[in-house]
């Protein structure tokens, strides 16, 4: 069977980026899996690769984006004649049958993603019980708000009960865990790369649905997110201002016209 290519994007990161790959190798079917890592960072190390049961490659790159990463380790990928892929986060860890459920993703769907959890500790809230830390969702699906040009967590901040284990169609994916094969690139394209950081995950899914692809919610596969460590955190200024920046770009190419004006009108009162 064709393994999955997981693409990974490390910036300064390296001890998380073993992490990932330790968690990686310690769940069923690891085998089954190839993993790129586009190494971005502004301080390159000499990165040593353990022996994991996965195939495991890293080229240093340019600093031109996440979607720059996960666009060459999708040709990469397609050079060795691959045609299922992963775009994920270095900053998660892994369910024990990720692997085996990603697979029958696949077999059901071009393009999805799966149930995020926050990793314990990384709750934006302090707010839970002990017994809840692990269950609190940090996306369960994604809704598309066009007037106010937003793309938001179904789920999140919820302790999971059960309550979104259906598997069903869904507005977007977010590219902290997002699976599409080849079918999707050949008549999508790739990635688009203006975007630096944050929304090319969902322009890339606005994109798939226009060319006639469902996306697809998938409530068994399964991971654990250290949220927002790339960046400094939720809130910091990189992420709010690629966030200002990039939904501006996002919403003059997709929103109807009267939120464009809109988007317009904040943008440039937000920086005066």
């Amino acid at each position: 069977m064709n393994p999955i290519g997981l693409i990974i994007v490390n910036y300064n990161q390296y001890k998380m980026t073993e992490e990932f790959l330790d968690s990686l190798s310690s769940i069923k079917d690891a085998d089954k899996t190839k993993v790129y890592i586009a190494d971005v960072s502004s301080k390159k190390e000499d990165f040593k690769i353990k022996k994991y049961p996965m195939k495991v490659v890293l080229f240093q790159l340019p600093n031109k984006g996440y979607a720059y990463g996960i666009n060459q380790g999708t040709k990469y990928f397609l050079q060795k004649g691959m045609d299922k892929f992963c775009a994920i986060n270095n900053d998660v860890f892994f369910d024990k049958n990720f692997v085996i459920e990603a697979e029958n993703g696949f077999k059901k769907a071009d393009i999805f993603g799966g149930k995020i959890y926050y990793a314990p500790g990384y709750e934006y809230h302090k707010k839970y019980r002990k017994s809840d830390i692990g269950k609190v969702i940090w996306y369960a699906g994604g809704v598309d708000d066009w007037n106010n040009v937003y793309t938001y967590h179904r789920g999140v901040d919820e302790v999971d009960k059960g309550q979104y284990n259906e598997f069903q169609k869904t507005d977007f994916i977010t590219g902290c865990m997002l699976f599409f094969n080849k079918k999707v690139v050949d008549r999508v394209g790739f990635w688009d790369e203006r975007y630096f950081l944050y929304y090319e995950d969902s322009d890339f899914c606005e994109r798939a649905k226009r060319n006639g692809f469902d996306l697809y919610y998938n409530p068994e596969i399964v991971i654990y997110h250290k949220n927002a460590q790339s960046t400094g955190g939720s809130g910091s200024a990189l992420h709010q201002r690629y966030q200002r920046r990039n939904q501006l770009i996002f919403g003059l190419k997709y929103a109807p016209f009267r939120t464009k004006l809109h988007l317009i009108k904040n943008f440039f009162f937000s920086h005066r």
